[in-house]
């Protein structure tokens, strides 16, 4: 059976953990800064964990990670 072919995408945005949880990056972190407090934005700098129920369709996306 040949490999599978993993989604491009998703590739660059997603990423394992040594546990086997996928990390992803914050929103709304890219222009209209401004606005936004340092607060926020400083939050925004660091990933996040993608939620158990949005899981299994990111593994469909990549299925080697």
């Amino acid at each position: 059976m040949p490999k599978m072919k993993s989604n491009r995408a998703a590739h660059k945005r997603f990423g394992a953990t040594a546990t086997g949880k996928i990390r992803r990056n914050k929103a709304y972190a890219r222009h209209i800064l401004t606005s936004k407090s340092t607060k926020r934005k400083r939050g925004l700098r660091v990933g996040a964990l993608v939620d158990s129920a949005n899981r299994g369709s990111v593994r469909r996306l990549l299925p080697y990670i």
